[in-house]
C-alpha cells in the first residue's frame, strides 16, 4: 500500500491513471514504468479474481492501485485491501446507507469493522502492528456516483464520514437516464455538473473515467483531480488496428 496516495488525493493533487482489465502482470509493470500516478484495477467488468488482483498489485511496484469492486460485500473489500491495494472504488453507490456500510468494511475497529488477519498488506505479518495501526489513515475510500438515483442523494452520500472521494461513472450514469453513451446530452451534462458542484462545495475530491483523453483532461478545469483515461484492452485494440492498417497500405513490389 502506498502511504502517500490518500494524502495527495485529499489535497486534490492531479492524479493521472489508467485501467487494468486483464491479468497481464507485464501490462501492469509497463504502466508502472511509464509513470502513471495510479492504476485502476477493475473487477466489476472483468473476470479478475483476488489472486490475479494481488499479482497485478505486486507487478505495479510502488505505483498505487485502487481496486474497483465487483460488489459491496465485506469479502470483496477485505480481499482488495489485504492484497495491498491503496484503496477501493465501490461501484453503484446510490445512497448514504450503502456508503456507511462500505466505509465500515474498510476501517479497522473502532472506526469500522474490517476483519484483522495476516496478509500481503502487512508484509505477511512482518509489519502487522504498523499496518493495522495506520491503515485507517492510509486506505482511500472512493465511491462511484453512476446512477441518477445517486445524483439525487449526492449530498447525503457526501455527508458520510470516511468518504474520501466521489468518482463519476459517466457511461452508467447516462444509461440510468435512458441515454446510454450520450455524454453530450444536456441532461447528462447537468447531472454530472450537479455531482461536481456538490463535491466542490463539500470539498470532497472528484474522480472521472473516460475513453476520450481530451474529455478526461478537460475535467481538471471543472475541479476533477482523480483522472482515469483508457484501458489496457483498448490500447491493444487501437495499436493493433493502426499497425494492421499501415501494413495493409503497403504494396508489394513485383
Amino acid at each position: 500500500m502506498n502511504t502517500t496516495f490518500r494524502r495527495k488525493l485529499l489535497e486534490r493533487k492531479l492524479l493521472c491513471g489508467t485501467m487494468l482489465t486483464t491479468g497481464s502482470v507485464e501490462v501492469a509493470e509497463i504502466f508502472s514504468h511509464l509513470g502513471y500516478d495510479w492504476l485502476f484495477i477493475d473487477t466489476e467488468h472483468s473476470p479478475l479474481d483476488s489472486m490475479t488482483v494481488r499479482s497485478l498489485i505486486q507487478a505495479s511496484g510502488t505505483t498505487p492501485c485502487l481496486v474497483r469492486l465487483a460488489d459491496h460485500s465485506e469479502v470483496s473489500i477485505k480481499n482488495a485491501l489485504d492484497s495491498g491495494a491503496s484503496g477501493i472504488i465501490a461501484p453503484q453507490v446510490n445512497n448514504a446507507d450503502a456508503a456507511i456500510e462500505i466505509v465500515s468494511f474498510c476501517k479497522y475497529p473502532p472506526a469500522g469493522k474490517r476483519g484483522v488477519g495476516l496478509s500481503r498488506a502487512s508484509k505477511y505479518g512482518l509489519e502487522f502492528s504498523d499496518y493495522v495501526s495506520n491503515a485507517n489513515d492510509n486506505v482511500s475510500i472512493v465511491l462511484q456516483v453512476e446512477h441518477i438515483e445517486a445524483v439525487g442523494n449526492v449530498h447525503e452520500i457526501l455527508a458520510v464520514e470516511g468518504v474520501d472521494a466521489i468518482f463519476v461513472g459517466p457511461y452508467d450514469l447516462s444509461a440510468s437516464m435512458g441515454k446510454p453513451g450520450l455524454l453530450g446530452d444536456p441532461e447528462v451534462i447537468e447531472a454530472i455538473r450537479t455531482v461536481a458542484d456538490a463535491c466542490l462545495e463539500a470539498e470532497v475530491p472528484l474522480g472521472y473515467f473516460g475513453m476520450d483523453v481530451n474529455d478526461v483532461a478537460a475535467r481538471a478545469e471543472q475541479g476533477f483531480s482523480l483522472l482515469c483515461s483508457g484501458l489496457d484492452l483498448d490500447f491493444l485494440t487501437q495499436g493493433g488496428r493502426k499497425n494492421l492498417e499501415q501494413l495493409r497500405s503497403t504494396k508489394v513490389k513485383l
